[in-house]
């Protein structure tokens, strides 16, 4: 244990209010509280309408919250809670804050807030933690007080030494002092918000937000470093809650190579626990309370409960949402709940019921895409593009021969989704579909709907049409830059790069049927000979087959996309058209050489395009 020596005060000492005075100690705390976020605490006037969690809602998981935090005898004393942006961590932490408080059992309580330039950058959530550990003792106040007169520059030191200055080191000075039972001292240390932990102001020049970003980050996984070596690694007992949506430095620790790994008990918010039932009762008592207040109790209905409810995809920050808007006080209740229900894109401009979650999502995108694009080996690419052309493979908008095809078309690396959702974890998660490619799963509902919505996501927006047009461009340039081949290898792991290139761009050239502003670019792939390409390989025995694999129905439906095409192109480009309508002939012949079922093949007496399943509805008759 460290030499008291240096806390003998030369003068007596007294205690009024729980607040040490004595002529060696009493600018120590003074410095200390000059260094500490009054606003970050849990009762702080600045949080007055924080939000937490109703009696009876949410129960299980502040069940198990709080059970971890109680059970002083549990081997791990970290818990970290992760959850998607919105999904209700802060009213959770709020709520177990209260409860701890009540209990008689918290120690420190540190509520993050990237808005509030009070309480959104480090270097004051040791000092607040301190100084709130320091008031649950006058002998505790009196160690931390030394210290800071120890070292007046304690507070531009790093966190670790802090966390083991004003806290490590006092409270093992505490338990070594008599003065006080230590098993009996108020425990939880509570802290709120970690990914929006900012880096420090710089004072001298403008970082920009890339650097910005990654400022914070190596800041707040210092904070989780000092956490860990001084909290964890010393016998003291204290129980540490931390709630933080999935970003990169916590995701890190808490991976199968970080430091806070088998350390830490973990809740996924978001993904272990289902609020639905939750969200249900919080619209069914507020929208209560405003039929109290207007006279009207019958105003809402339940269907328009469930209709929230399940636009919210479990996400609290939905149905919060839209009782803000429905609940504003100069109007009417009743018009603005019709007006969230049947809200279209053309309101856009006039009603914004869902202008908190826009500025969250585009606050969320925007530190994406600058810090994704801002990666040298990036340069070129389009964050926005290609987040839309993920969203879209996930959910069939963009159908695909292979999910892995978007690699090749777009020369990505094959991790390029997980490199791209890296920033995006609080509104996105990765899973594994049948085939064992990974696809984007966004969490809110909501964010789908701000996505599509151009209205809504303004410069942020990317349709449909651009993605289909850009793809249809990639197709027919991989075409043209191709070697001449007469035939493919009859599997695709004994294709070359380049031939693996072309099989992908001329099964996907197909996306020119739903393709933009493309007449230009056709008529540069026809000029250079692309269908002549397309032709060496589906002319040669069995090319229709490796081509598509033997799958007949996609193949056939191929032609179809391409002969629309070709007939909508005849009025505007008609050369092009005919030289397409030409090899469109051919590859009919071929098709009907190649393929075994009778159903799929073309009738060229009656100039109709193959059947296919249509005849399917025919043949169980």
């Amino acid at each position: 244990m460290r030499d008291l020596h240096h806390f003998d005060a030369p003068n007596a000492t007294h205690v009024t209010n729980n607040t040490v005075v004595t002529s060696g100690s009493i600018d120590g705390w003074r410095t200390l509280q000059k260094h500490t976020a009054p606003n970050a605490l849990h009762n702080s006037s600045a949080r007055f309408d924080a939000p937490k969690c109703d009696e009876d809602t949410r129960i299980e998981v502040t069940d198990e919250i709080m059970g971890f935090i109680e059970d002083r005898g549990h081997p791990q004393r970290l818990l970290c809670m992760t959850g998607a942006a919105g999904s209700g961590k802060s009213a959770l932490q709020q709520s177990i804050a209260e409860r701890c408080a009540k209990g008689n059992i918290l120690g420190a309580a540190y509520f993050i807030s990237v808005a509030d330039a009070k309480r959104n950058t480090a270097s004051t959530i040791v000092p607040t933690i301190a100084y709130q550990l320091g008031l649950h003792h006058p002998t505790l106040q009196r160690f931390v007080a030394a210290e800071v007169e120890h070292d007046p520059l304690i507070f531009s030191r790093s966190l670790i030494t802090q966390m083991d200055v004003l806290v490590v080191r006092p409270f093992e000075n505490l338990q070594g002092s008599n003065d006080c039972d230590t098993s009996t001292f108020p425990y939880a240390i509570l802290i709120d918000g970690l990914d929006e932990c900012q880096g420090e102001p710089s004072t001298t020049t403008d970082l920009g937000r890339v650097k910005m970003k990654y400022n914070a980050e190596d800041r707040q996984a210092e904070l989780l470093a000092a956490i860990r070596n001084s909290l964890l690694n010393s016998d003291l007992p204290f129980r540490v809650f931390i709630a933080s949506r999935p970003e990169l430095p916590i995701r890190t620790a808490l991976g199968p190579t970080g430091s806070l790994h088998g350390l830490a008990y973990q809740i996924q918010l978001s993904d272990q626990y289902d609020a639905t039932e939750d969200m249900r009762r919080y619209l069914r008592r507020r929208f209560q309370d405003i039929g109290l207040r207007i006279g009207q109790p019958n105003w809402f209905t339940e269907g328009n409960i469930e209709t929230l409810v399940q636009a919210g995809s479990g996400q609290f920050v939905y149905v919060a949402t839209v009782f803000k808007y429905v609940s504003e006080r100069r109007g009417s209740p009743a018009h603005r709940l019709k007006t969230v229900l049947n809200w279209t894109a053309d309101q856009g401009q006039v009603t914004k019921p869902f202008e908190a979650l826009d500025i969250l999502y585009t606050s969320i995108l925007l530190n994406a895409k600058e810090a994704y694009e801002a990666v040298d080996t990036h340069s070129g690419r389009d964050f926005l593009f290609l987040l839309k052309a993920f969203d879209m493979r996930a959910s069939e908008q963009l159908p695909l021969y292979h999910p892995d095809h978007i690699h090749v078309l777009l020369n990505l690396e094959i991790d390029a989704l997980e490199i791209l959702a890296l920033d995006l974890r609080s509104l996105v998660y990765l899973k594994k579909d049948s085939l064992g490619t990974m696809e984007l799963t966004m969490y809110h509902k909501s964010f789908s709907d701000f996505m599509d919505e151009e209205s809504r996501a303004k410069d942020l927006f990317v349709s449909c049409s651009r993605v289909y047009t850009h793809l249809a461009k990639c197709c027919m340039q991989h075409i043209i830059e191709s070697p001449e081949l007469h035939s493919l290898p009859d599997e695709w792991e004994d294709m070359s790069v380049s031939e693996q290139r072309l099989k992908t761009a001329i099964t996907e050239l197909d996306y020119v049927v739903n393709a933009v502003g493309i007449d230009d670019e056709i008529v540069d792939f026809t000029h250079k000979g692309g269908w002549q390409k397309i032709d060496m390989v589906l002319s040669k025995p069995s090319g229709f087959g490796i081509t598509f694999n033997n799958d007949w129905d996609y193949a056939c439906n191929w032609i179809q996309d391409l002969g629309n095409t070709a007939d909508d192109l005849k009025k505007r480009r008609p050369e092009a058209a005919a030289i397409m309508s030409k090899y469109l002939g051919k590859w009919k012949h071929y098709f009907n050489e190649s393929c075994p079922e009778e159903r799929y093949h073309f009738d060229f007496d009656t100039d109709s395009t193959c059947s296919g399943s249509d005849d399917e509805s025919s043949d169980s008759d």
